[in-house]
């Protein structure tokens, strides 16, 4: 049970609901104690990296904006981008925008660089991200001899596919450039049967280091995920020595990880501390005090409390509370444990001065729940309550934009079989009878090849693909005119 501004602010201060009021999608609150104490740590922790973040910062999408995440299978198969999208598409209900995925798994920089122009440019992008390190510095060599040696030698490698690729870069025009430093490996989480690689880490750091460079000699921007997410697992896993943010593998970051992604990008855009929605409404006096990104009207007494009309600008942003997708062990609610989105990022206040007494909310004649003069005073965090009407539309936009993420999964996994496979044999695009031949006698023996096996024998035909673009464009029509904010009535009802 809780009252107000949001499911871990009222627990940092200790207070208490004297009625019922449903979390986000009736989440279990049996982790209460051990989430807040982490969420409480990382906060901490995140306040000191905070320090560093002004000469990080991503300028905010604008109008009309094309957005590309370049990268390898963290960003291909991740939702790191899907969830910023999501971001957009509640927060900026009228802004027209599209976030594109441009990663294959297993890419370094040099298989980027070999499709950069048939399957990044070709989005024609005005901001490019592009993100890589995992891949490029190898994996099991580092638990052998030479290790050093090893380490210095692919780090190389990546910076002279890199030399290549920021000259392609200074040749665009009209595109932003934002380098992301990638997620971490965790060398140190406890994984059974997983025997860590010692300091692959700290040679993707050196690859971060030199992106860093060329951000800052070319005037681009840059962020790098690995430092601050080694950091918040490295405090996690004081308490919990299983926790990662870096996925079962110590790679792939599960779900929790990739909304910590969206997280950093969203503050390095400077969204922390806007709100979905401000109201604060003066009782005794019957006045609106605050409207932020809303607008209050026929605020009234009655009988039973009081009225009034609520119209917002955005929608408060859903948090899924299901670990989708093959091999997901998190949700994305659970990097609420880790970082302070709910609190910097996602708050839909109401508070309500002058009251006496108890009082039940209603939102469109539905129940949300009881909380005292106390706690409306202090403020009710809204985006916090899966069933408020708002929320529930908010919700709708989510599923949609996870079926469209589906959708654009399997443009990935087409284009993993034409960049990975088919181009160094010559038949980029050609999907002909040839190809089919090719395709059939390297499936037996290549298991990530027979994998996409199914899905090459229909991506293959135009028509399929079409099909597949019209459905995106469908569901991507229906996130906007989901997205348009309703107005709601709010009434207060005396206990």
């Amino acid at each position: 049970m809780r009252c107000g501004t949001s499911r871990l602010g009222l627990l940092a201060r200790g207070e208490v609901c004297i009625l019922n009021a449903q979390p986000v999608e009736n989440y279990k609150l049996n982790m209460k104690n051990l989430l807040l104490k982490k969420w409480y740590l990382s906060f901490l922790l995140f306040a000191l990296l905070d320090t560093t973040s002004h000469a990080q910062q991503i300028a905010p999408f604008k109008e009309n904006d094309r957005v590309v995440f370049l990268g390898n299978s963290i960003t291909d198969g991740g939702h790191y981008h899907s969830y910023i999208w999501l971001y957009y598409m509640t927060r900026f209900p009228a802004m027209n925008l599209t976030v594109l995925n441009a990663g294959i798994g297993g890419d370094t920089v040099w298989e980027m660089l070999r499709r950069i122009d048939g399957d990044v440019f070709s989005k024609q992008p005005t901001v490019l991200f592009t993100t890589f390190g995992m891949n490029d510095t190898g994996y099991l060599e580092y638990n052998e001899q030479e290790a050093d040696k090893f380490a210095d030698q692919k780090v190389e490698e990546s910076r002279q596919g890199y030399m290549q690729m920021e000259e392609r870069y200074k040749q665009l025009v009209d595109t932003r450039i934002v380098l992301l430093g990638s997620s971490p490996y965790d060398e140190h989480v406890k994984i059974a049967d997983n025997t860590p690689l010692k300091s692959k880490n700290k040679a993707m750091l050196r690859v971060v280091d030199f992106q860093r460079e060329s951000a800052q000699a070319n005037g681009w921007e840059f962020y790098d995920f690995n430092q601050p997410m080694s950091a918040f697992s490295a405090r996690m896993q004081k308490d919990d020595p299983y926790f990662t943010l870096s996925g079962n593998d110590r790679v792939h970051p599960d779900l929790d990880g990739h909304m910590v992604m969206a997280y950093l990008i969203l503050k390095a855009q400077g969204f922390s501390g806007t709100k979905v929605a401000e109201m604060d409404i003066d009782a005794a006096h019957g006045k609106v005090l605050v409207s932020e990104n809303c607008s209050l009207s026929d605020l009234h007494k009655t009988a039973a409390g009081w009225n009034f009309d609520y119209q917002a600008n955005a929608l408060p942003y859903p948090l899924d509370t299901v670990a989708r997708g093959w091999g997901s062990k998190k949700s994305q609610y659970d990097a609420m444990a880790v970082v302070p989105f709910m609190e910097e990022m996602n708050q839909e206040l109401l508070r309500v001065r002058g009251l006496k007494g108890n009082y039940k909310l209603l939102i469109d004649q539905v129940e949300i729940g009881s909380w005292s003069a106390t706690a409306f005073e202090k403020g009710i965090n809204l985006a916090a309550l899966d069933h408020t009407p708002q929320y529930q539309q908010a919700r709708r936009i989510m599923y949609l934009n996870e079926e469209r993420w589906e959708i654009e999964r399997r443009f990935r996994d087409y284009a993993w079989v034409q960049y990975n496979f088919f181009q160094p044999k010559g038949l980029l695009n050609a999907n002909n009878r040839k190809a089919i031949e090719v395709f059939q006698e390297h499936e037996q023996s290549d298991g990530w090849l027979r994998a996409k096996g199914d899905l090459y024998a229909k991506a293959m035909f135009p028509e399929i693909r079409k099909a597949w673009n019209d459905e995106m464009e469908l569901l991507l029509q229906a996130i906007k005119r989901t997205s348009v904010p309703q107005k709601r009535t709010i009434s207060l009802v005396r206990i």
